[in-house]
């Protein structure tokens, strides 16, 4: 049986990117890409989509009263896809609890920290100010808290001396396109159990 995703995104969709990728390549089978759904207009991660055929949705928080209302929207979005996974790759909205009820245990973030050192935006920057010898990234499903859903994968990365946030941040972003995909994969061949905080690897 196919997994239906919808990917959630907000820039350039580089993540995305690696999920196409181990679809196409055939490291993840049984699931498809079946909707991109992003609430920035002109995000590069929607062209990324279209290279691939893949359906391309722009959801304007603007235009609805409240975030409830726009999350309505994401919802019938998801509904009309059969989606049974959905992956938050650089979206920078935090969801909302229907959304997460829905979807419970079916939605994965990654994060470009260790969590839970490090949450909420600029992660890598925290991390760099902070002065960490070691950083990272954090696949996990997500709760009603902000990065505090438990945790699926990890990734470590140390922090050179001639480091820079920038050039950290650029590291860490090769280790997300490699934990994300497989995260996915594990998810989609059942591998993945959620005791309380802990996601066992069955």
């Amino acid at each position: 049986m196919t997994i239906n995703i919808a990917v959630l995104v907000s820039g350039r969709g580089s993540n995305l990117q690696s999920v196409i990728d181990s679809i196409e390549s055939g490291d993840i089978q049984n699931a498809a890409i079946k909707v991109v759904i992003s609430d920035i207009g002109d995000a590069y991660a929607l062209e990324r989509a279209r290279n691939h055929r893949i359906s391309t949705v722009f959801i304007d928080p603007s235009s609805f009263e409240n975030k409830q209302a726009f999350e309505q929207e994401i919802l019938r979005a998801l509904k009309g896809h059969d989606i049974g996974l959905i992956l938050l790759a650089g979206y920078m909205r935090i969801m909302g609890k229907e959304m997460i009820r829905t979807y419970r245990n079916r939605i994965i973030n990654i994060h470009p920290a260790l969590l839970p050192s490090f949450m909420g935006l600029h992660a890598q920057q925290q991390a760099f100010d902070y002065g960490v010898k070691v950083s990272g990234c954090t696949v996990h499903f997500v709760d009603e808290g902000m990065d505090t859903g438990p945790i699926i994968l990890q990734k470590c990365v140390p922090v050179m001396e001639d480091d820079t946030a920038e050039t950290l941040a650029a590291r860490i972003l090769e280790q997300e396109h490699k934990i994300l995909p497989e995260a996915v994969k594990l998810f989609v061949e059942g591998k993945l159990k959620v005791e309380g905080r802990v996601v066992v690897h069955t």
